[in-house]
């Protein structure tokens, strides 16, 4: 991440973060941007991606933070991991939720053929840990009143980008126990919201089919195009500041107005060139419908 100025907005808080792997994650763009504007850090990942990621060296990064090899997906070991930050850094102020994973999309398996036990994996560790990493901490006392709860989204929770698959569900499933469970955490004066990201070019990101034509076409409606992990950092830190105290419960979309936008004047010329040129409807799959809209034209 460039050299940026602090504004100082988590000076004084201390907080955990879930998830990131490496510097590709948008975990670890929180966790420096949250590290400089003041903030106290725990950084936690499952125990083998302690071996096969950079995690310590995310923690190097943020003032030499405690690691904390924690499954989110296990309720035993949350407990342990909120004993541990508890005893080793005291109550935190916020919480940040940055976990995904689907084998189906990792394996190719198409929506309506998945492997439903994978398909209950990708619920239980990306939508699911959540639920328990928020239980876990209130059983444990672990955070402050008036703290910041914030977990990582994407708009196929709400709206159909086929090779997103069961993520897509599992994100519907994230937004919705946010909603629930923010009512529950309201007066103690925690919040919690979720932040819908632009794609992103994450390992988690690139393991979707297609993902690079998704990534240009969102890049290409977005007026002000797709926003970096970086800049997700930044905007995540005001949700953990005080500035945002009665903000809960929200779906933030965070991608340069893409979830704004209907259809771009370019775009629509671009679609109606492409067709026009037969070769490159048929390989779209889209001869029969274009037909169809011909002979309505007659």
């Amino acid at each position: 991440m460039p050299e940026q100025h602090s504004y100082g907005l988590l000076k004084g808080k201390k907080g955990i973060v879930f998830g990131p792997l490496d510097e590709s994650s948008i975990g670890w763009s929180i966790a420096q941007s949250a590290y400089r504007e003041g903030a106290e850090l725990a950084i936690s990942n499952v125990a083998v991606a302690l071996r096969v990621g950079r995690v310590r060296e995310l923690a190097a990064l943020c003032g030499d933070a405690p690691v904390i090899a924690c499954d989110a997906s296990s309720t035993e070991e949350l407990d342990a991991g909120f004993k541990e930050l508890v005893a080793t850094m005291g109550r935190v102020d916020f919480i940040v939720h940055s976990i995904g994973m689907s084998q189906n999309i990792r394996k190719g398996m198409p929506y309506d053929g998945v492997n439903y036990d994978w398909y209950l994996k990708t619920l239980d560790v990306s939508a699911i840990s959540l639920h328990r990493i928020v239980s876990a901490a209130l059983e444990n006392d672990a955070i402050n009143d008036g703290g910041s709860i914030v977990a990582m989204s994407y708009i196929a929770s709400q709206r159909n980008f086929s090779e997103y698959r069961d993520m897509g569900d599992a994100k519907a499933l994230l937004e919705s126990i946010v909603r629930n469970y923010g009512a529950r955490l309201a007066p103690r004066g925690i919040r919690i919201n979720t932040v819908s990201q632009s794609p992103t070019w994450t390992r988690a990101g690139s393991g979707i089919d297609n993902f690079d034509k998704m990534y240009e076409f969102a890049d290409l409606v977005a007026p002000l195009g797709n926003a970096s992990a970086d800049e997700c950092g930044d905007y995540v830190v005001t949700l953990l500041s005080d500035l945002t105290k009665k903000v809960t419960m929200q779906n933030l979309f965070h991608d340069g107005g893409f979830s704004a936008v209907g259809i771009t004047l370019p775009m629509l010329e671009l679609l109606h060139q492409g067709l026009a040129d037969a070769d490159m409807v048929e390989k779209a799959g889209l001869s029969d419908r274009v037909a169809r809209l011909q002979r309505a034209a007659e």
